[in-house]
């Protein structure tokens, strides 16, 4: 049945309805929230990638627990806006099984996909480094800065800028120009 579950809410949240508009946009607050949410599992399956690749007193070894707390704390914090940006982008016939923890799990289980799923053990001193960058921060200052840069990357897309390539088209709203 759980699969089920999942099975339906991954279907609806990539398909649009028969006849639907098009898709609306997220406002960054709104994707900050979905980024919130995923960040504990991201920031803990990279850990587990890149714990073998880095010495014991790298950060991500040795600091790897606290950060993730945090970023928990934050991301419970944040579920309920999450499902309500998720709604927005999907059929309201979902909005029941986005009231349960599988549509929190799909979501971690497709981001993580996404970005944890490219990582080269070769960049994890990188890695590393970025980490512990992130550590002094809020988490929603780094969920800002995610969106921010992903906003950024999607706007040189669109342009067709070198250096783009790859970007995922994001439903984040196109902020007005001047």
């Amino acid at each position: 049945m759980r699969n089920a579950l999942a099975a339906l809410l991954a279907t609806s949240l990539i398909a649009a309805p028969a006849g639907a508009q098009p898709m609306r946009c997220l406002k960054p607050e709104e994707a900050e929230s979905l980024a919130l949410v995923a960040l504990p599992d991201i920031l803990r399956e990279t850990a587990r990638i890149c714990t073998t690749a880095l010495p014991p007193s790298a950060f991500v070894r040795a600091n790897s627990a606290p950060l993730i707390a945090k970023y928990q704390a934050e991301a419970d914090r944040a579920w309920p806006f999450a499902q309500k940006a998720l709604l927005k982008l999907t059929d309201p016939i979902i909005e029941p099984l986005l009231n349960t923890q599988v549509a929190r799990q799909m979501l971690t289980t497709l981001a993580v996909s996404q970005i944890v799923g490219r990582i080269d053990v070769g960049d994890c001193g990188k890695i590393d480094r970025m980490a512990s960058l992130l550590q002094p921060l809020p988490p929603r200052n780094t969920a800002g800065l995610i969106v921010t840069a992903l906003q950024y990357l999607k706007e040189h897309k669109a342009d067709g800028r070198k250096g783009a390539k790859g970007v995922p088209d994001l439903p984040i709203c196109a902020e007005p120009k001047p």
